[in-house]
């Protein structure tokens, strides 16, 4: 049976939507802490895998000099991936106040601003991160997922473009792009830019997850079931498959205005 969804409820699953998948892409994820390794020094390489160890190498590291910045962004990103994210920004501030400039821990202390929410604060301080003489598309996308955050699609949208200029077909900003759609209902749109993710050898599974929502939310159930657990294992496609029903039935029953998301990284490219 199809499923059908009112133009309001549309808008409130957008939000429930975009807690998966603004990856910030790309996109939802937190850093990955492989990510800071080149630039810590040769304790990196023996970084732990586990956020919850991570954070206590690296916060020994920061406590042991606090104004030392390779100490203080990784400490910043192991608390954002352990899910500590007021911490991290509270560390990163701090770490921007000592290093005046340092274009690295701005870029880290944006994107903890945007997980906690504070979007504009995450747009300026991004803005300063980069310039427009040498920007970063990574950042571009995450500034383009802030503006979405705040209702400025349009604007989003711009800084989406941008960033593919620079990298061509990445499907995180793509699925930035699809999910900046979605929010404004535009769903035709949205799926043509998420199949366009989908179909990059790089695209996330969380990419898979959001193109077969916006499907789902077109009344297409079927297909968008056929999307989400296409080439996984048995078990990996069930649990696909019960969170697209979950994801759909939380939408067709949710009501009001939608509220605010936390935005995500881009796990795939921060």
């Amino acid at each position: 049976m199809r499923q059908r969804f009112s133009p309001a409820r549309l808008l409130a699953s957008a939000s429930l939507v975009a807690m998966v998948a603004i990856s910030l892409g790309g996109c939802t994820a937190m850093s990955k802490l492989s990510d800071v390794t080149g630039s810590i020094g040769s304790k990196a390489e023996a970084a732990p895998s586990d956020p919850s160890r991570a954070v206590e190498v690296y916060g020994e590291r920061y406590r042991a000099n606090p104004k030392d910045a390779e100490a203080a962004l990784g400490y910043g990103q192991a608390l954002r991936a352990n899910g500590q994210r007021a911490q991290a920004a509270a560390v990163l501030e701090q770490a921007t106040i000592a290093n005046p400039g340092n274009k690295a821990l701005l870029a880290q202390y944006g994107r903890a601003l945007a997980d906690n929410g504070n979007f504009q604060q995450a747009f300026d301080v991004l803005s300063k991160a980069h310039s427009p003489d040498n920007p970063d598309w990574r950042l571009l996308s995450v500034q383009g997922t802030a503006l979405d955050q705040m209702g400025r699609h349009e604007e989003a949208r711009s800084y989406y473009a941008s960033a593919l200029k620079i990298a061509p077909g990445d499907p995180g900003v793509l699925s930035n792009l699809g999910l900046s759609y979605m929010l404004s209902r535009d769903l035709p749109k949205a799926e043509e830019a998420l199949r366009q993710a989908y179909a990059s050898p790089r695209a996330s599974s969380r990419v898979r997850q959001n193109l077969g929502l916006v499907v789902g939310l077109q009344g297409r159930f079927a297909e968008a079931e056929t999307i989400v657990k296409a080439d996984l294992p048995p078990d990996q496609a069930a649990a696909n498959v019960a969170y697209l029903k979950d994801m759909l039935s939380r939408s067709e029953g949710q009501r009001g205005a939608p509220k605010r998301t936390p935005v995500a990284s881009l796990s795939q490219s921060d």
